[in-house]
């Protein structure tokens, strides 16, 4: 028999070495000859891990992408891993939770997020028990996918060492012009001594502080002495405050006294005047056409005494003139949106002349040396 090849064979070998040239240049085509020969891409992946606040439980991975499934697993430069990630498939995931292992961990501080494989193909993590033989990380250009995050605690869950106010006792109810008494119970709730202020606070406004002074788990009274003087009439709330906590009331205030304004001295230039009012406002001096002449400064709620009113610049009134002291709500610098104060449905206002209050004055004057040579004769009589 002839070894040489026949012409049918050398046919054959080369039709199949035509075919395989044809897919192997499709293949090239196409991007695809790997696959046809039985060789699969390389894995990939990537991962965005942001700067975050966190309880210390869990971490938030903005998105993470996987081309065959696997893990995220959050480190802090250690040897072992702070959190490992549920099971992740094939793709794109968003706002990824990672949570410690049984809240064991806190997850603060400058963390690397790393995006593993199942390379198992069982769902379970086994990098760390497996010594890395599996589930190893992704690589892009030979390092790990990962990406770093500085995770700050989240203020709201941290643990405060802050005294805690246990309970307040407050009158329900007083007058604008009294000194109520406040007590209020204070534990420090750590267990070390501390020294801490204590406030007490009027409608937000702190009207008295003390520093206390406790060992740790103990707890004491506090008394305060509020002067309620210049406050508003109304419901106010009132609070006992620590660092982080506090106990909070409310009080009825009513205003302890009609209010009012009264003339004590007037001039061509300025008025004097006593007043008495229950909220923020001035006194204005009007002629008898209610023609605002001045205004005084602006006044807090409460009595106050020679409280001046100069005239205008422009002004000029004679001591015969009828004049009016009108106490106003509002401000002396936007005087038209002001409104007069009213007391029983009437407004509180003195009508008076310049001369009729010198007349007063002489006369009070005249009254005051008379009782002053009284006394003097007296006196002369006793010796």
């Amino acid at each position: 028999m002839s070894s040489r090849p026949t012409f049918g064979t050398i046919k054959r070998v080369t039709a199949i070495l035509i075919a395989i040239a044809v897919v192997l240049a499709a293949g090239i085509v196409v991007g695809q000859a790997p696959v046809i020969f039985g060789v699969d891409d390389d894995p990939a992946a990537s991962i965005a891990f942001e700067d975050q606040e966190s309880d210390g439980m869990s971490v938030t991975v903005e998105e993470v992408t996987l081309s065959d499934g696997g893990f995220v697993v959050v480190t802090d430069g250690n040897d072992e891993p702070l959190a490992v990630s549920a099971y992740l498939g094939d793709g794109t995931h968003e706002n990824v939770s990672v949570e410690s292992d049984e809240n064991e961990t806190d997850l603060v501080g400058q963390l690397t997020a790393t995006v593993h494989q199942d390379t198992t193909g069982d769902e379970a993590f086994t990098y760390y028990e497996t010594d890395g033989e599996e589930d190893q990380p992704y690589l892009e250009d030979g390092y790990p996918v990962s990406d770093t995050a500085s995770v700050t605690p989240d203020d709201d869950e941290a643990v405060s060492d802050s005294f805690v106010v246990e309970s307040m006792t407050a009158p329900e109810s007083a007058t604008t012009n009294e000194t109520i008494g406040v007590v209020a119970e204070v534990r420090n709730p750590t267990e070390f001594d501390q020294q801490q202020i204590v406030e007490f606070r009027l409608d937000g406004t702190v009207l008295e502080r003390q520093i206390l002074e406790l060992d740790g788990g103990e707890d004491r009274e506090i008394s305060f002495e509020v002067d309620l003087g210049g406050t508003p009439p109304g419901t106010q709330s009132i609070g006992v405050y620590t660092d982080d906590d506090g106990e909070v009331g409310e009080i009825d205030l009513e205003f302890h006294t009609d209010p009012y304004v009264t003339v004590v001295d007037a001039d061509d230039e300025e008025v004097t005047v006593d007043v008495a009012t229950p909220e923020d406002g001035f006194v204005a001096i009007e002629d008898d056409d209610d023609e605002v002449l001045g205004t005084s400064d602006e006044l807090e709620p409460g009595e106050h005494g020679n409280v001046t009113v100069a005239f205008d610049d422009d002004v000029s009134v004679d001591e015969d003139d009828e004049l009016t002291a009108v106490v106003y709500e509002g401000d002396p610098e936007d005087v038209d949106t002001a409104e007069p104060l009213e007391h029983e449905d009437e407004p509180v206002e003195e009508t008076f002349t310049i001369a009729d209050v010198r007349a007063e004055a002489d006369d009070e004057d005249e009254d005051d040396g008379n009782e002053d040579e009284t006394d003097d004769e007296n006196a002369d009589d006793d010796e």
